[in-house]
């Protein structure tokens, strides 16, 4: 007597192997049968005629580090069919944590969302996790830019060799304690301070854990080419498999690059080495509006920061640095300001910076470092900036898995509040719906393998992503004539239609499409995969 048995339904398997109909029994978190109909019986049976029975998504690029612990349903991810989130990613992570990164870490989310952080260690944080009961499985990145800053501020210097103790005992002690790799943002402060040498020493100790290197790279524009011979040559050097994150051409002066971005790629592949790589379905980026600012802005404490916005001698320099990066106004017409903090600019939501900048009747330049200023550094941006062509050039590549790049929201506010990415919606359902079976640019096989096997072979989670007896019962259960993401840019809190159920470690988290409430995720840990 089984638990539940999907009878008739269209099975993916995970592998990109061609689907079967068959009928698939679980019982407990398990998968205890799945093949051709036969006889068996269980408390609950679901007719899955024309239906798609495939893995549970695994989203290889998340940022739900601190989302799960205000939003431990994960509504966003688990209603889009994924089940296992990987955090941690472009270098900031929850834990490990300490030092005045911690401190103010604490002060900002306490402040903005009355949440509490009871935790430094990476240990502390995933049995904090477990403790409050999410819906989704969580696997854990180590941040170098958090570990950077809890050791050395945000100062604009090399790691000394105290620092870089510091930093190697931190990231040792968290491969120690599961963490599946290290991510790095090299973009962003303070890891854009950071040399090859500190990068390679770190990696190496994650190496010798099993781990893996995550990065979004120093440019993906006009030094992309030079970025992705640093991370290849970081990731050769230290001995470890290397994860490009989100890869694209930004700007359209760059768009001509993606040839030879793939044929460095393709080429230390066929040397030998474990490269690949994820990406979304969308032409815009999401990130900080500070992210746009110099990198010497960024140098020490957060106060430091605002401080130089304020000051007429620096902004000037600030204006300088942006005019020269960011010349004519056309970029401007490009960033959209999707979040802020106070309610005196929540008017700005909604609008690109050109158009805030003459509300203020200012130039975009000055409108930025105001804003900034005015929001303690915390404006969230989208940039439209790459090509329709080109996204779907990368993600047809075998080797470049699904990764929304978006954290766990929900429809309610705070976190559902502001104009977000509609990549926190619908990711997978586009890649499943538009781009699979609409545009046929893969087969729906191979699109569900680069959103279940491919990651989980990727991080070395061998009891998930397929849909064999004995794997972990994280499945979801779709219409793959009616999938599809119904976010748009300008109505991006909306989720996809089409999906019927999900089930995380056997227990049904979503039922036509609405959560059950159900929390049945853990907290996964490298060393429990081996």
């Amino acid at each position: 007597m089984y638990d539940l048995l999907f009878r008739q339904a269209t099975i993916y398997d995970g592998s990109g192997s061609e689907p079967y109909t068959g009928d698939l029994a679980v019982e407990g978190d398990t998968i205890a049968a799945a093949g051709p109909p036969g006889p068996g019986d269980a408390r609950r049976t679901v007719q899955a005629e024309g239906m798609a029975l495939s893995p549970g998504f695994i989203d290889i690029h998340g940022h739900s580090d601190y989302y799960l612990l205000m939003n431990p349903t994960a509504q966003a991810k688990v209603r889009q069919g994924i089940t296992t989130d990987v955090g941690g990613n472009c270098g900031y992570a929850a834990a490990p944590i300490g030092g005045g990164e911690m401190e103010e870490r604490c002060a900002y989310y306490r402040e903005e969302f009355g949440l509490d952080i009871p935790f430094g260690r990476l240990d502390e944080y995933l049995r904090h996790v477990e403790d409050i009961g999410i819906s989704l499985n969580y696997a854990p990145l180590i941040g170098h830019n958090t570990i950077r800053a809890s050791v050395m501020g945000g100062a604009d210097r090399p790691a000394g060799p105290d620092d870089l103790a510091q930093m190697d005992r931190m990231t040792g002690e968290a491969m120690q304690e599961g963490a599946f790799g290290l991510s790095t943002g090299l973009v962003y402060a303070p890891a854009c301070f950071a040399d090859r040498a500190e990068l390679t020493a770190l990696c190496r100790t994650a190496a010798r854990h099993g781990g893996l290197f995550a990065t979004h790279m120093r440019s993906e524009g006009a030094r992309l080419l030079e970025a992705i011979e640093e991370v290849i040559g970081i990731a050769r050097d230290a001995g470890l498999p290397l994860q490009i994150s989100h890869l694209k051409t930004a700007g359209k002066k760059n768009w001509d690059k993606l040839d030879a971005a793939f044929e460095l790629i393709e080429g230390a592949r066929a040397a030998g080495q474990d490269v690949t790589c994820d990406r979304y379905p969308y032409i815009a980026s999401n990130t900080h509006l500070s992210a746009l600012l110099p990198d010497w802005v960024h140098n020490g404490r957060m106060e430091e920061k605002i401080a130089r916005l304020r000051d007429p001698a620096v902004r000037a320099r600030i204006r300088a640095d942006l005019e020269a990066a960011y010349p004519g106004p056309e970029y401007w017409k490009n960033v959209l300001i999707s979040r802020v903090l106070t309610e005196e600019n929540r008017a700005c939501e909604g609008l690109t910076l050109a158009q805030a900048a003459e509300k203020r009747e200012v130039d975009p330049c000055v409108a930025m470092m105001d804003l900034l200023a005015e929001e303690k550094m915390t404006v969230e941006i989208l940039i439209f900036m790459m090509s329709e062509e080109n996204m779907r050039r990368v993600l047809e590549k075998p080797y470049v898995m699904v990764g929304s790049d978006s954290a766990a929201l929900t429809h309610e506010p705070p976190l559902g509040a502001g104009r977000p990415h509609p990549r926190n919606f619908g990711t997978f359902p586009a890649v499943l719906g538009n781009i699979a079976r609409d545009e046929g640019l893969m087969p729906l096989a191979e699109a569900i393998r680069k959103m279940t096997s491919a990651p989980c072979d990727r991080l070395g989670i061998n009891d998930r992503g397929r849909l064999t007896a004995g794997m972990k019962a994280d499945l979801v259960l779709f219409d793959p004539g009616k999938i599809r993401d119904t976010a748009t840019y300008e109505k991006p809190v909306s989720y996809p239609d089409g999906i019927n159920m999900v089930l995380v470690n056997g227990e049904i988290v979503v039922e036509d499409g609405e959560h059950t409430g159900a929390r049945s995720g853990r907290a996964l840990r490298k060393m429990d995969r081996k």
